[in-house]
């Protein structure tokens, strides 16, 4: 049966009746202003895997697989794949997509993303590397080739932002910036994708702005479903002046709103409290490594490698106490150091801590050969997490009890990821989340020891336990569910008896915004503008 084609005449009519109601539906569309405490990074979608760093990437840059409202991987730069084989994956690229500069998207902005990232300091490299090696088979085909089977390999391409190889070739941005070294480069002021919103303004620290992309292949798909035309996105450091600023109308959303504050903003008719548990792990880590701790008053030796002194520290803390005078509610306590242990598989029995005991702290102190206690800096972000510095400063008053002299050094954002992924501290508060509820995607990052792969790039505390190696390693790889799922079992049973770092609880998020306003609150705590509506 053969094809009917409409008149030209026709055609071009249609064509134009779309453009005018594109035209329109921008013309009438509205500014969002948000603002959060903290700010991005980088506008490098390949320096820094941190949730706002790439939560403002995502406006410009998209990935080949994306997480939507129900938090499943749905097809995005990629329509379809397939796996012919135990190491190969093959990826079908979207067709009549364009950069911001008009340049089309093709196979080898992928292959060159995923190879750009392969050089990168932060834990993207890993994902990259376990993504396999790419090729270019067509302008819309790509081969994946894997070192060995992965299980998660949908979820592991979807970790890697798209960039323009041309732009980066052209603006000298074939390497990600080095955000240890606090590296200066066009890629970390610019930014330009294929993603629903084009970078206008970029003031590090004040302000950035985006305006809708009317280009973007998602609108004529029925993605664009809010209605947010341009973008106005604001730090302020200061929670009053956030609040404030948002009760004025200067501001239509609030991403973190003092936990102290929600329950009376429940009762707000002019506001909206959205809320949820994040797949978010809090924990405190520290350095096994060094023979002697930067910061301590301890000489020639490091208290932190005795596991007796890393559970004295876990036994006198009060984690109820953090829930209820802290974090006012808004967490739930955990012994277990992954983001989302039921999406993980893990059996309830498994969620167990040692009981608060300052006086069995103490005397598992004395064991280990510190009688009178020792001082120590713990190192935090106070930008970053609900209530980090306040739970780093209730943490040392904790410690005092069991006679450790505990030195807060609470940091900005910005100058808190340097230094600790340059390992510059002794103890430290840290949090991972992912968007696949898999373990693995803590278990290597975080907890593998360091490698040249990526695998251990968020182990600050930088320990290393063969064991626990070798059964994150076989996990990777494994396609057996039965076995894989032992398998983790097993390595968070080394890592919760080992106490190489301390799980204190995963956030419940509450979110504020405007009466009118409408956002999809996820638990990966990632705001997607074109699902934002503003009256």
């Amino acid at each position: 049966m053969g094809l009917h084609r409409a008149p030209p005449e026709i055609a071009m009519r249609a064509r134009f009746l779309l453009c005018l109601c594109l035209a329109s539906c921008l013309a009438h569309g509205a500014n969002f202003r948000w603002a959060t405490q903290g700010d991005a990074t980088s506008l490098d979608p390949h320096a820094q895997n941190e949730n706002l760093t790439n939560q403002i990437n995502s406006m410009v840059y998209e990935q080949l697989l994306q997480y939507d409202k129900e938090m499943k991987l749905v097809p995005w730069l990629a329509t379809s794949w397939e796996n012919p084989s135990p190491d190969k994956w093959i990826f079908h690229l979207r067709r009549d997509v364009k950069f911001h500069d008009g340049t089309p998207f093709t196979a080898d902005d992928v292959v060159f993303s995923f190879e750009r990232v392969k050089g990168a300091v932060s834990s993207f490299k890993l994902y990259a590397n376990d993504s396999g090696t790419p090729r270019k088979i067509d302008d819309y085909t790509v081969e994946f080739t894997t070192a060995a089977p992965n299980p998660v390999e949908t979820s592991t391409v979807s970790a890697i932002f798209i960039m323009s190889r041309a732009w980066c070739e052209k603006n000298n941005a074939v390497r990600p910036q080095d955000v240890t070294a606090k590296e200066e480069t066009f890629s970390a002021r610019n930014a330009m994708g294929t993603g629903p919103y084009i970078l206008t303004s970029r003031e590090a620290g004040v302000r950035t702005t985006h305006r809708r992309n009317p280009d973007w292949w998602g609108s004529k798909e029925g993605r664009f479903e809010g209605n947010v035309d341009t973008v106005e996105y604001r730090q302020i450091t200061n929670a009053a002046t956030r609040m404030a600023a948002l009760k004025s109308g200067e501001l239509d959303f609030v991403l973190d709103p003092p936990v102290q504050d929600v329950p009376r903003l429940r009762e707000d008719a002019t506001l909206k409290v959205w809320e949820g548990f994040e797949t978010r792990i809090i924990f405190l880590g520290f350095d096994q490594a060094r023979d002697e701790l930067l910061y301590s008053s301890v000489k020639g030796r490091n208290p932190f490698k005795d596991r007796r002194v890393r559970l004295a520290l876990w036994q006198a803390i009060d984690t109820q106490a953090l829930k209820t005078q802290v974090m006012r509610g808004l967490s739930i306590p955990t012994g277990i150091p992954l983001p989302d242990p039921a999406g993980s598989g893990l059996p309830a029995s498994m969620e167990k801590r040692p009981p608060y005991d300052p006086a069995a702290a103490k005397r598992l102190l004395a064991e280990a050969g510190y009688p009178a206690g020792f001082g120590f800096t713990l190192t935090c972000p106070n930008n970053r997490y609900i209530n980090d510095e306040k739970i780093c400063i209730a943490l040392a008053g904790m410690w005092a009890r069991a006679g450790l002299d505990v030195k807060v050094d609470s940091l900005p954002r910005a100058q808190f990821f340097p230094k600790a992924l340059k390992l510059d501290v002794s103890a430290f508060l840290w949090g991972w989340g992912s968007d696949s509820p898999d373990a693995i995607f803590t278990l290597k990052p975080v907890l593998h020891g360091r490698s040249a792969s990526g695998a251990g790039n968020n182990n600050v505390g930088d320990y290393r336990n063969a064991d626990l190696d070798r059964l994150i390693d076989a996990t990777a790889t494994e396609m057996d569910a039965k076995k894989r799922q032992e398998m983790v079992n097993r390595a968070i049973a080394i890592v919760q008896d080992e106490v190489l770092v301390i799980p204190l609880h995963r956030q419940v998020i509450p979110w504020l915004a405007r009466a009118g306003v409408s956002v999809v609150h996820r638990p990966n705590n990632m705001l997607y503008l074109p699902w934002v509506k503003v009256p």
